[in-house]
């Protein structure tokens, strides 16, 4: 006798499984994003047709990739795929999994930039998600990305291909004094490394385990070091009146915004994420 599966049966099995990991709210998330890959249904249909039967060889799939759950395995790296300011982006372990809170970043970026003609640089694009969203978001802008991450780069050139935005990438590592930065730009962005080797302990292990290292953490003695490296390339590489976009670390506010008045930079300002925590920081050259 065949076992009659459904949607809701197999959503009860990830709550069952994964209850001690994520708490049920990001399980159905979880849950939206396979079924939107495997069956291709949207938010709606999983609720609409969650009584509905499932074939045993989708089932097998929802059963493979539980495992890989259970393993601590991040879900977009399992699907390989996500979605960031409305665009698709392909990811893996080549580079960071794109966050809410740096939609927020680009959000501000393109409400203060739109409609101008205007060269972007990102420095440490990763999956290239904020230069493709720029760039696709910001139709004027010459916009240009780099990371010392080949495979990174590679990545990130698949993700403007996916979305057809046109984007100059290259290779560079920030800390290097000798950057080779082939023009001045009107915006540096960048969501650098800020995350301290003494906050490993307040973080799950879908990001210790799988996550590239080098994209997350700084040393614990010099949490700032990025900051200060691309404060001074922009004093250096930003035309006169250009700005200076930051994802931040919450702990370091103050810190960072003595930094920028400290190299040069005014009309600095501080914004706070959906959740009201200081994330993101401008400054004008």
């Amino acid at each position: 006798m065949t076992t009659r599966i459904t949607l809701s049966d197999i959503l009860g099995e990830f709550k069952t499984e994964l209850r001690d990991m994520y708490p049920e709210n990001e399980i159905r998330n979880i849950g939206y994003l396979v079924a939107e890959q495997l069956l291709n249904y949207s938010k709606i249909d999983f609720h609409l047709k969650d009584k509905e039967l499932i074939s045993p060889e989708t089932a097998e799939k929802f059963k493979q990739i539980l495992i890989r759950l259970k393993n601590w395995e991040p879900v977009q790296y399992i699907l390989g795929a996500t979605e960031f300011y409305g665009l698709p982006f392909r990811v893996d372990r080549r580079a960071l999994i794109p966050r809410p809170e740096t939609e927020e970043l680009a959000e501000w970026i393109i409400r203060e930039n739109g409609g101008k003609t205007t060269s972007i640089l990102d420095i440490g694009t990763g999956s290239g998600c904020i230069a493709v969203t720029l760039a696709k978001n910001l139709p004027l802008a010459r916009v240009s990305a780099c990371d010392i991450s080949d495979e990174a780069l590679v990545l990130a050139g698949i993700n403007a291909e996916i979305n057809r935005t046109p984007i100059r990438f290259f290779h560079m590592d920030v800390l290097n004094g000798n950057v080779p930065v082939p023009e001045r730009v009107d915006v540096i962005v960048s969501n650098p490394p800020y995350v301290r080797h003494e906050e490993k302990s307040l973080m799950r292990r879908n990001v210790l385990d799988f996550e590239p290292e080098r994209a997350l953490f700084v040393p614990d003695e010099n949490p700032l070091v990025f900051y200060r490296s691309i404060a001074l390339m922009g004093r250096k590489y930003l035309n006169d009146g250009g700005k200076l976009y930051l994802e931040i670390n919450e702990q370091f506010p103050a810190e960072l915004t003595r930094l920028l008045e400290n190299t040069g930079y005014y009309g600095i300002e501080v914004r706070k994420d959906m959740a009201g925590k200081p994330r993101m920081i401008k400054g004008i050259k």
